[in-house]
């Protein structure tokens, strides 16, 4: 903790997934704070495969690939290594990826990002895509629970859209523990907890409620932007503060801004 740096003697719980956490913490502890990492959110497989598979055999027939998460692109790229698909099969889509996190990801695979909405929610992905898609057969590869904005309105402008499961988000056990310990009876709280989806903070209450926890009064939330500020105010959380920029560096920026 660095008292002269702009986060310096602030403790921030970030609820990102063990695998994803690192980006957020190291640049809290840049800026003084010291990062407490308790993971709300575990990557696993679907609970089966067939449906990504017989896709996959077919995607020549496919015009668009959407991805939605860092977390789709990594899964699909795990399910086209098992599967000995090169990424050459897929070069003759199009690919709208939500944001520049999920693009690297996709890159990553060695395809080339086609499309990306300004802003980062599954409605800027349906504006920039209204007017393109139709006639088109969409490929969405995504979690096993999500919102459906995009197949739902997408069909609505004429696209044959197939919605895949490449991954699902479960509670991780050993954060139960976590939560007993880290909000305990005497125990100081955060100075802010920060929530980067709509997940983590369902999940978040979940913990609670299995760790038999209330929602500490007085903890502030940072989210990353409305859909997960929604969130938040269905479990009657209002947010300290929302990020301008819905990714990472908005996230610090509104830590900054609140706790600065």
């Amino acid at each position: 903790m660095r008292a002269g740096q702009p986060l310096g003697g602030r403790r921030i719980l970030i609820t990102r997934a063990r695998h994803q956490a690192g980006r957020l913490a190291e640049a809290l502890e840049a800026l003084g704070a010291e990062a407490l990492r308790l993971p709300t959110i575990e990557i696993v497989p679907p609970e089966t495969y067939a449906q990504l598979d017989s896709v996959l055999e077919v995607i020549s027939g496919f015009d668009w690939l959407i991805v939605t998460s860092a977390n789709g692109a990594a899964a699909l790229a795990d399910r086209m290594q098992f599967l000995s698909v090169p990424p050459e099969r897929l070069q003759h889509l199009q690919v709208a990826a939500i944001g520049p996190a999920t693009a690297a990801a996709v890159g990553r695979i060695g395809l080339p990002v086609s499309a990306m909405p300004e802003e980062y929610v599954a409605e800027a992905v349906v504006a920039m895509l209204k007017e393109r898609v139709r006639g088109q057969r969409i490929l969405l590869a995504r979690a096993a629970v999500a919102r459906d904005v995009i197949p739902e309105q997408l069909r609505q402008c004429g696209a044959d859209i197939h919605v895949v499961e490449a991954y699902r988000t479960v509670i991780p056990p050993d954060s139960i523990e976590q939560v007993r310990e880290l909000f305990g009876e005497g125990k100081p709280l955060p100075d802010a907890a920060t929530f980067t989806s709509s997940s983590a903070v369902s999940n978040f209450f979940a913990l609670l409620a299995a760790a038999n926890r209330e929602l500490p009064q007085g903890l502030r939330a940072v989210s990353i932007g409305p859909v997960t500020t929604r969130t938040l105010r269905q479990h009657k959380w209002e947010p300290a503060c929302e990020a301008v920029e819905y990714d990472i560096p908005g996230v610090v920026r509104a830590c900054v801004s609140l706790l600065g």
